[in-house]
């Protein structure tokens, strides 16, 4: 049987002003899938988290979520259908506190039981956010923060979650602790749509890939597949 598409992008374009990043991407992501995008800095990968939470409007090509049309829709709108995005530099409210940092993440959400067990989910996920909940998110370290932003994420309850960047600037602890993290929301049957600059790291944990050069997909398949492809070796890992 085949996995039920979550979000799907068709011959994608997107800029700022005059200037165009991506041309003519697509792609999808099924339900519970693990997927990554990689490739070098400035080729578009942020423009296209951005796209696909609504935070950019594309100038042409298509975005649907479970089969509906969201192109046009606003942010609000994507978190409703189930989209959460955990943008590159983590975003915190630096100055509130990590518990009320974590519950701007639910902020659609009405049920307060299922706010309040979720957020004990969260705490059972990342302890440190339990000790630490009622510091301000701005004094955790780089680790602690980017636990606070999935975590945030993670409460609007979605069925895809959108991270840029996981473990940029983090020490290796902590990319590990993450990762781990990770793996255990996509087994509880979250799907995640990961941009990572350990490219390594991205293939080991997903499912599938995508490569994008000069905002366009160059390459896409079985991540082990591109892990062992030669050019993918060759100029994202240094390896020959």
């Amino acid at each position: 049987m085949t996995a039920e598409r979550k979000l799907s992008a068709t011959s994608l374009q997107a800029g700022y002003g005059d200037v165009q990043v991506l041309w003519d991407i697509s792609l999808e992501v099924s339900a519970g899938e693990l997927v990554c995008i990689i490739g070098s800095n400035g080729a578009g990968k942020t423009t296209l988290m951005r796209c696909l939470s609504g935070l950019i409007t594309p100038i042409a090509g298509g975005i649907a979520v479970d089969g509906r049309p969201m192109t046009q829709g606003a942010p609000a709108d994507f978190v409703r259908a189930g989209i959460a995005h955990v943008p590159e530099g983590r975003r915190l409210f630096s100055a509130m506190s990590v518990r009320d940092n974590l519950l701007m993440g639910a902020y659609l959400r009405t049920h307060k039981a299922a706010i309040s067990a979720d957020l004990e989910r969260i705490f059972g996920m990342f302890p440190v956010l339990a000790e630490r909940q009622r510091q301000d998110a701005g004094t955790l370290s780089g680790g602690e923060q980017q636990m606070c932003a999935i975590g945030r994420g993670l409460m609007a309850g979605p069925s895809l979650l959108l991270i840029d960047e996981l473990s940029l600037g983090l020490a290796p602890r902590a990319v590990e602790l993450l990762t781990e993290s990770l793996r255990i929301v996509n087994k509880s049957g979250v799907a995640i749509l990961l941009v990572e600059q350990d490219v390594m790291n991205a293939l080991e944990l997903a499912d599938r890939a995508y490569v994008i050069d000069h905002g366009r997909v160059t390459k896409s398949g079985p991540a082990m597949g591109l892990a062992n492809d030669p050019a993918i070796r060759e100029a994202y890992m240094g390896l020959s």
